[in-house]
């Protein structure tokens, strides 16, 4: 890349609930990375995008901002040219009733989703189910919620409406042993950056200690990735009696328990992505 200039953008405060220091760190780990090599980085946030307009912008971008206005304006950027990882398309791909209907297309397995209006109409179901806002991912409470009768879907439905969130996406609960994982990388990933792949139990919870390939997890993790066109990720998954149930994908998570391994490894990906992608 002639001029090796790059922006990080941050992900907004209020789409990181309890994981601001997490979430801003890994950035900030992964620029470090790209400066060792040679790169020059400025770190940003999602604010000053649009008052970037007429200055000078990078040549290529890392990010993690999830806001449909600010996506919207990242789209505009990669359309003159600029390199985007992950490509602003994709983050509003992970938008939940977008992801599922994304899964749905590509023949991805996922688990059973329903999706309704807050309001306007009555939503039942098997109970206990998960009732989720139907857009971006966990924000604050309210956001998710377990629900363990048709009252407390009504409840979670109306407290959604109250909001102005207009469409939810109600899940049954998945008995079995949560797995989490993060992931960067593509199958066609750059021979010098190949892909990683990392899970771990979620804390907390009881194990049941269903046996699992780790193989087949990391493939249909990379297959779902694909399918959205993500390359820095992470998500959940249930382990069950009769194999994995996928339960959540999204954008560059804060890669806590791995952040001193992911960082580096983010930093590489994204010097080879850029000089591969560079005029």
């Amino acid at each position: 890349m002639g001029d090796p200039y790059c922006w990080g953008v941050f992900r907004e405060e209020a789409h990181s609930p309890g994981r601001e220091s997490d979430d801003a760190e890994i950035l900030r780990l992964a620029a470090k990375s790209l400066e060792a090599r040679g790169f020059q980085v400025e770190l940003r946030d999602p604010d000053e995008l649009a008052r970037a307009s007429g200055h000078a912008r990078p040549r290529a971008i890392f990010l993690m901002c999830e806001r449909l206005p600010v996506l919207r304006e990242l789209a505009s950027w990669e359309r003159d040219g600029i390199v985007a990882v992950n490509r602003p398309s994709a983050v509003l791909d992970t938008y939940r009733e977008r992801m599922i209907a994304r899964f749905a297309r590509a023949s991805v397995p996922f688990i059973e989703s329903r999706s309704v209006a807050t309001s306007g109409e009555a939503a039942t179901a098997p109970v206990p189910v998960w009732v989720k806002r139907g857009d971006v991912h966990n924000t604050q409470d309210g956001d998710v919620i377990f629900a363990e009768g048709q009252a407390a879907i009504a409840r979670a439905l109306e407290g959604m409406a109250g909001r102005g969130i207009p469409r939810a996406v109600i899940q049954p609960h998945v008995d079995g042993d949560l797995v989490k994982f993060y992931g960067i990388g593509r199958p066609d990933a750059p021979a010098d950056a190949p892909p990683w792949f990392r899970w771990f139990y979620h804390k907390g919870q009881r194990l049941a200690g269903h046996r699992f390939d780790e193989a087949a997890l990391a493939r249909l993790v990379c297959r779902a990735a694909e399918a959205l066109g993500l390359e820095i990720y992470g998500g959940d998954c249930i382990v069950t009696p009769g194999g994995l149930v996928l339960i959540d994908l999204n954008a560059w998570p804060s890669f806590a328990l791995f952040r001193d391994e992911a960082g580096p490894t983010i930093g590489a990906y994204l010097a080879a992505r850029f000089r591969e992608s560079a005029p």
